[in-house]
Order: structure tokens, then C-alpha cells, then sequence
């Protein structure tokens, strides 16, 4: 499997929290559309399917 750098991994995961904090709060269609193209990025950079396992496997990579 390729395994993504972890600065991209880091912008990833930080990205995609930032969108999400933003969605439940302000929503936004504009927003939602973001959060779901980091979450297909976080799921191939990880080889996941899943968006919440993606972020778990990123965060293990880093570790």
C-alpha cells in the first residue's frame, strides 16, 4: 500500500476537522461539499472507506 507523507496527512486531518466544526455549526452547502472531498482524500490516502476510520488510521501513521 502507498502511504501518503505525514505533513499531507496532518493537513488532512486538520482540514477535515476544521470543515466539520464549521458544518455543525454555520452549515453550508459550499462547506458540506468540502468536508465530503477531504473525507474521500482521507479515505484513499489511508486505504480506508470510512471516513472516522480514515482519521484513525491517519492519526496511527503519524504516530
Amino acid at each position: 500500500m502507498v502511504m501518503a507523507h505525514p505533513a499531507v496527512l496532518t493537513k488532512l486531518i486538520e482540514e477535515y476537522e476544521e470543515l466539520r466544526a464549521l458544518y455543525r455549526g454555520e452549515g453550508g452547502e459550499q462547506v458540506r461539499r468540502r468536508m465530503d472531498d477531504v473525507a474521500y482524500t482521507l479515505c484513499v490516502s489511508t486505504g480506508t472507506r470510512d471516513v472516522d476510520a480514515a482519521v484513525v488510521a491517519a492519526r496511527r501513521q503519524l504516530a
